[in-house]
């Protein structure tokens, strides 16, 4: 007796639908992108009870014709392919044949459709996928498709699906998706009755998103455009202060379809490390558009997986048009004509400091062949690429002003950048603040360098010896100083490539770290060198800190090192990249002018100026520096004006 049964074609459809449509969400993805492959210009999406109860699509395409509408829910049944040679470049929504199968196979549908010219229409009703009526009928162009009890012959898969609310939030997030895939196009969205959201299809990136995802979004939003070698990036990321706790605003688009990947979700958030508080996410609408033959599409049944031909290309893409779009920010509101149009953050006057600076305030180089060992003894510890700390190979290529992606990501994702070296950059000039003889002091402006022109402006006085009180044009600027000042040593510090510069102490420090803190010191004891940290073993339970960072006073050294070893333990710094960041984001805040402090005016007006400039905006921990309070804000708030 024969054990294996040959399913019928009704069952098979049955098992298939499975694959295409898991909820009534997959039914609304499904039915909009037949009306954009249609060439619809104004779509309708409208729901009843949650997408279960009633789903209907509604176009204005090109419709059927009562041949096409007859076949058109046969399994592998399209329009948009005819052979192989069409899977190696997709253009359209969809190819595959299955998803009007699917659905009917697991629905009651009712399909009115018209072609373009044709003197009438057609109307066809299916019930599990068989077809009960097929007559001519009275309607205008294009096509109207509606699926009712969604899966009423499936109790099995009734039974899983969540409560109408939650059904209906997923209706409508699908339906966004595509709105937001297609700026031509006009989306309407009704739930019940009423209509939740519409979109106006002018074309427009910027509407778009202000009709789809509020006000409150669009305002945040910066402007991201780039184009790397064939891959080319276009739309809105948020800015640094508008952070989620969640990754729920990251959207996505390839070619006109919304897709997930974490390739573009890591590039997406390596453009925002060191400006975006802990555990926040950044939002985004992303548009990539690429040749078609250079993604396969062809991953997944709901198509919204694709893989990428040349990662490495497409990862460059996105993260050098965000980071772009970050660093271009204006957080000042200064008029544009007044600052030099070569002004970029990350290049600017404070960011570096010659060996010349450091030792005429009385600091001493760090020894170069020091270095080589500790990161050899480091490499050898640690088990971790020499790359993530050494200097950039002559063929690396990083744009002027721009940080390059994480080496640790680069790896994982076998990206390391492979492109021509340009023109070396200018020198950058240097500006901050160092601690030399026990008092804090401003260094000079390295000679040769022309200095940014600001817009004018007044420092009127400080606010509880924490905030700068900068008045310009008409509008009050509060600066936290110890915020900007801290993301100024940070900068800096990360910026060079070779080894950080350190001050030998006269009087080494003792440390007794415990024996956790100990296992980090000897694991990461090559990092510790490399930053300016020489620390040694002192008998059997001591270390002896013989050196620092040229910017951290000697009296930081053990909270220093503790509060370090404090984020190395609890797992915050897995990679190493990551752990060259918490330690130099410790030795900026402990170097950095502190609130309640008197400072000089000289000294303020460093702080002010690396803010006016642009090139600070934000703490190395994400927190912003500066608030704006304009003189229309103050009138209203002594009612001078209603």
């Amino acid at each position: 007796m024969s054990v294996i049964n040959i399913l019928s074609p009704h069952v098979a459809d049955m098992i298939a639908a499975g694959e295409v449509v898991e909820r009534p969400a997959s039914v609304i993805k499904e039915l909009c992108e037949n009306a954009l492959d249609a060439g619809a210009k104004n779509i309708t999406v409208e729901i009843r009870g949650g997408g279960a109860t009633m789903i209907r699509v509604t176009d204005d395409g090109c419709g059927m014709s009562p041949d096409d509408a007859g076949v058109a829910f046969l399994r592998h049944a399209t329009s948009k392919l005819r052979d192989e040679r069409g899977l190696e470049a997709i253009a359209t929504m969809g190819f595959r044949g299955e998803a009007l199968a699917a659905i009917s196979a697991v629905s009651k549908i009712r399909l009115v459709t018209r072609e373009r010219g044709a003197a009438e229409g057609t109307l066809v009703t299916l019930e599990a996928g068989e077809i009960r009526e097929m007559q001519p009928f009275g309607c205008p162009e294009g096509t109207t498709m509606e699926a009712r009890e969604l899966f009423y012959n499936t109790p099995a898969r009734q039974k899983f699906m969540k409560s109408d609310r939650a059904e209906a939030s997923a209706c409508q997030t699908a339906a966004l998706r595509c709105a937001l895939a297609h700026p031509e196009v006009s989306f309407r969205f009704l739930r019940d009755g009423e209509e939740q959201f519409f979109s106006p299809g002018d074309g427009r990136e910027d509407s778009c998103i202000y009709s789809l995802l509020g006000r409150a979004v669009a305002t945040d939003m910066l402007k991201c455009t780039g184009d790397n070698d064939g891959v080319r990036v276009s739309g809105y990321v948020s800015s640094p202060a508008a952070g989620r706790g969640n990754r729920s605003a990251q959207y996505f688009f390839c070619n006109g379809r919304a897709i997930r990947s974490q390739l573009l979700q890591a590039a997406l958030e390596q453009a925002y490390r060191n400006t975006l508080l802990t555990g926040r996410y950044p939002s985004c609408v992303l548009y990539l558009t690429l040749s078609y033959g250079s993604v396969d599409v062809n991953v997944h049944p709901a198509k919204t997986e694709v893989k990428f031909s040349e990662e490495r290309k497409v990862f460059d893409a996105v993260y050098y048009a965000v980071l772009s779009a970050l660093t271009g920010e204006e957080r000042t509101k200064a008029p544009a004509a007044e600052l030099p149009a070569d002004i970029r953050p990350k290049e600017n006057f404070y960011q570096s400091m010659s060996a010349g600076q450091f030792r005429a305030n009385g600091y001493s180089a760090a020894p170069e062949k020091s270095g080589a060992k500790s990161a050899a003894k480091y490499t050898e510890s640690a088990g971790a690429s020499a790359a993530a700390y050494a200097k950039p190979a002559s063929g690396a290529w990083k744009p002027t002003g721009l940080r390059a992606p994480d080496p640790a990501w680069q790896t994982r994702l076998d990206l390391s950048p492979a492109r021509p070296t340009p023109s070396a950059p200018k020198s950058p000039a240097a500006t901050g603040f160092s601690a030399a003889a026990g008092s804090r002091i401003v260094e000079k402006p390295v000679q040769n360098v022309e200095k940014p022109r600001l817009p004018d402006h007044k420092i009127v006085g400080e606010a509880m010896k924490t905030y700068i009180i900068v008045e310009q044009g008409e509008e009050l600027i509060l600066i936290d100083k110890h915020a900007a000042h801290e993301r100024m040593i940070f900068d800096r510090l990360k910026a060079q490539d070779r080894s950080i510069m350190a001050q030998t102490l006269l009087a080494p420090v003792t440390i007794r770290p415990d024996g956790a803190d100990a296992e980090l010191l000897e694991q990461y004891g090559g990092l510790f060198a490399s930053l300016g940290f020489e620390i040694e073993p002192f008998g059997e339970t001591d270390y002896v800190v013989r050196a620092l960072p040229a910017d951290l006073d000697a009296a930081d050294v053990a909270p220093a090192v503790e509060e370090i070893c404090e984020k190395l333990r609890r797992g915050k710094a897995p990679r190493p990249e990551d752990a060259r960041d918490e330690i130099l984001h410790t030795v900026a805040c402990k170097a950095a002018i502190k609130a309640g402090w008197d400072n000089s005016r000289e000294e303020l007006e460093r702080v002010v100026e690396a803010v006016l400039s642009g090139a600070v905006k934000y703490c190395p921990h994400g927190r912003p520096v500066s608030a704006v309070v304009t003189k229309k804000e103050l009138d209203k708030l002594f009612r001078r004006i209603v």
